[in-house]
């Protein structure tokens, strides 16, 4: 086995574990620490795709802003009144696993993977190449996509004002 093929089955691997436990786990806390957990592992598989444009703006996007949103929303909700205790190591293990994801970014990207048949050019996953793609070929489901983001703000701050 290659090197390419052993990093890909191990993120793989991790990423099936991390998405799981998002699932599986009880703790919303830990849920919300394990899907971090598999973002960024997401991020790292871009890495190894040669994208490193679309691995930054996974790991601000999705991995910084949507999970600061989430977190929010678990300690608006204050699940701990809820829940009954459990023990750490679910923690643990997630911030082990996130721990060895930033350990894989630096592995792969200085590591001499083949080439990938998708990115058969050098521009992919390029800031240009996205731009162009997005203002051109989808600038329609990208401006419906703004438009909802205005109305999900404006229904978010009507809910917020509105008086008991």
């Amino acid at each position: 086995m290659d090197t390419a093929s052993f990093i890909f089955y191990l993120l793989a691997t991790l990423l099936v574990i991390a998405s799981l436990l998002v699932v599986f786990l009880r703790n919303v806390v830990h849920c919300a620490m394990a899907l971090v957990t598999a973002l960024l592992l997401i991020a790292v598989m871009f890495v190894t795709l040669h994208a490193p444009m679309l691995c930054v703006l996974q790991v601000m996007v999705y991995a910084g802003a949507i999970m600061v949103l989430f977190l929010f929303v678990i300690m608006f909700l204050n699940p701990g009144a809820l829940e009954q205790q459990r023990g750490l190591w679910w923690g643990f293990g997630t911030l082990l696993a996130m721990m060895l994801a930033g350990v894989l970014v630096p592995l792969v990207a200085t590591s001499d993977l083949p080439a990938d048949p998708v990115a058969a050019t050098e521009l992919f996953g390029s800031p240009e190449m996205l731009a162009k793609s997005l203002f051109s070929d989808y600038v329609l489901p990208f401006e419906i996509a703004s438009v909802l983001l205005l109305v999900a703000i404006i229904g978010a701050v009507v809910l917020a004002k509105r008086e008991n």
